[in-house]
């Protein structure tokens, strides 16, 4: 129990399996190399003769495959991310992913002969209404049909894949055990960067100065993780003939590449009247004409920093969320009381936040590091908005219930900003009122300018590396250029500061991921509007784009709402969203 913050809830990960050692986790993973076994037997090599009805019946028995792997990977995954420190912890969830990698690697050929089927022959299989179900994800899935690689390849590269994944784990486990000097103190890296958006400003600076040496002190470990993830990348693409190295991640979440370079363009475009005009603001309001950048998220001197209990935490998200719909709230309270949430900071808990989907048979997973913040109380309203997205699209099954990331965004985004104009409504006066919308718009700066500039510097880190390994100095060069571009002329940086891009697990994890933000938060600003506007049936609309999961693109989703993410002007309205929010802050 803690004396301010409450009783922060664990989590329950029995709901998957007993424990690592339970009779019941290695039945399961008995029964699936066993079933995988079967499966093999029954359809290598004769994908491309079957008849609708017997492929929808391997479609259902490899879906089946599915939930059970995905139930044993989300529990080695979670056990691990607990406490990354741990090497029992490791060692588990390494074992489990190669088990899963043995059993998956019996399941390769499905894919690509189903990529083998003449379209024509497909066309005439799917008259077949089992099949027919399945018609989104033989869709998905032949979408890398020009990208596959012959049956040999696949194979080798799916066994080595166990091996690239050690590179991440060394990231994870490098991050989680390293600890920064702090006034006496060894802080983990959630605690210390909680100590960036302090109201003391030498507290900020300490802090800032602490986390730029640990990170500067481990920079060629990081640098040689990026450089070896980012040539393996460069391989895999040169292999499967991707055009750039953003390709995959495109054709993964199902947008095209104009889409996706609509909106980086327009959101660097943007940076003048967005992230340097707002910053230029904040000095002003700090008395000075510049700001060491450890000032980027200092709370203004009206700040509301009372310490928010968890249960009033929980009070506010579900009220928000119930005001705007009753059946999005009693979604969202499933997930209290009940073990789907672990939030107390912990040394060695992985960091930052996340929803874990697990499987439709079991419920997702939150993981926060709730230090009573309101921002942190944003942090359950965005993560418990990804856990409500996937309750309502588990109805797919395993195969469908998936969102891309360019939308999978949008619950969690939408959430946050129902939170926000709730807790907005409350203000008492003028100041506050200031102060909170200042909070929301450096919220906003940092999930559209801030996550569009990690995309700016990927994609140039990714073609430079491709002229030869980049020492962590020329990493730095192109970090401080993207960052002073993006933020702009209010802020001076120190030497430390070129080691801050060594945290960010995206571009480790998940290459060019952090463009799905601000999609969404674009997205989200122009279906907001749309329910300002008392568009006819906007909540019921909303909860089936939910229900859908990945059963639909994004044209499909957004057409109820008379949007379109093509429209050349959808993401410059989003954005001045963003933009009237700096207007009222200046009349302010």
């Amino acid at each position: 129990m803690n004396a301010v913050l409450g009783e922060l809830p664990t989590w329950n990960l029995a709901d998957l399996y007993s424990s690592p050692t339970g009779s019941d986790l290695d039945a399961d993973l008995k029964r699936a190399a066993a079933n995988a076994e079967a499966f093999a037997k029954a359809y290598e090599g004769k994908v491309t003769i079957l008849d609708g009805k017997t492929l929808a019946e391997a479609v259902a028995q490899y879906e089946a495959l599915s939930d059970l792997t995905g139930r044993i990977g989300s529990y080695a995954s979670l056990y691990y991310a607990q406490d990354m420190a741990d090497p029992e912890r490791g060692r588990f969830s390494q074992n489990v992913s190669e088990a899963l990698n043995d059993i998956w690697a019996k399941l390769l050929f499905f894919k690509l002969d189903i990529n083998k089927i003449e379209d024509d022959a497909l066309a005439t299989k799917l008259q077949e209404p089992a099949l027919e179900k399945y018609a989104p994800w033989l869709r998905d899935v032949r979408i890398f049909r020009p990208h596959d690689l012959s049956d040999e390849l696949e194979k080798f590269l799916h066994d080595h894949s166990v091996v690239d994944a050690t590179w991440s784990r060394l990231f994870d486990e490098t991050i989680a055990r390293l600890r920064y000097p702090f006034r006496g103190e060894q802080l983990t890296e959630p605690q210390i960067l909680d100590k960036l958006s302090n109201k003391d400003v030498a507290v900020r600076k300490e802090a800032a100065k602490s986390f730029g040496k640990v990170q500067g002190d481990n920079i060629g470990v990081f640098s040689l993780i990026t450089n070896t993830l980012i040539k393996d990348k460069e391989i895999g693409d040169r292999w499967r003939r991707y055009e750039r190295p953003q390709s995959y991640r495109n054709l993964a979440n199902v947008v095209e590449d104009e889409v996706v370079d609509a909106l980086a363009s327009a959101v660097k475009a943007a940076y003048p009247r967005l992230s340097h005009r707002y910053y230029k603001l904040k000095a002003k309001w700090f008395g000075v004409d510049t700001m060491p950048y450890w000032d980027r998220n200092a709370p203004l001197p009206e700040h509301d920093d009372r310490t928010i209990p968890w249960n009033e935490a929980e009070r506010i998200v579900l009220d928000a969320y119930h005001a705007f719909s009753p059946e999005l709230a009693h979604v969202g309270q499933q997930f209290f009381g009940t073990g789907w949430i672990d939030a107390p900071p912990r040394p060695g808990k992985a960091p930052g936040a996340f929803a874990h989907p697990t499987v439709p048979s079991a419920h997702p997973y939150l993981l926060l590091n709730y230090q009573g913040k309101v921002r942190d109380v944003m942090t359950l309203a965005h993560e418990l908005g990804h856990g409500v997205h996937q309750v309502l699209a588990a109805r797919q099954g395993p195969l469908m219930a998936d969102t891309p990331l360019t939308l999978a965004e949008t619950a969690s985004v939408f959430g946050e900003m129902l939170t926000f104009q709730s807790l907005l409504k409350t203000a008492p006066d003028k100041a506050a009122r200031k102060a909170m919308l200042a909070g929301k718009v450096e919220d906003m700066l940092n999930t559209v300018v801030r996550q569009i500039a990690f995309y700016e510097f990927e994609s140039r880190l990714h073609m430079e590396r491709r002229k030869g390994e980049l020492t962590p100095e020329a990493i730095g060069e192109v970090w401080m250029a993207v960052q002073s571009e993006s933020l702009g002329p209010a802020f001076t940086f120190d030497e430390e500061y070129r080691h801050y891009w060594s945290y960010i697990g995206h571009f480790i994890h998940a290459p060019f991921y952090v463009y799905a933000y601000a999609f969404g938060d674009c997205l989200v600003n122009s279906l907001y509007a749309a329910y300002q506007s008392g568009q006819k049936d906007f909540q019921s609309k909303y909860l089936e784009m939910l229900k859908a999961g990945g059963v639909k693109r994004h044209k499909e989703l957004l057409a109820p709402f008379g949007l379109d993410a093509s429209d050349p002007g959808f993401w410059d309205r989003g954005l001045g969203v963003i933009s009237g929010f700096v207007d009222e802050l200046e009349t302010l």
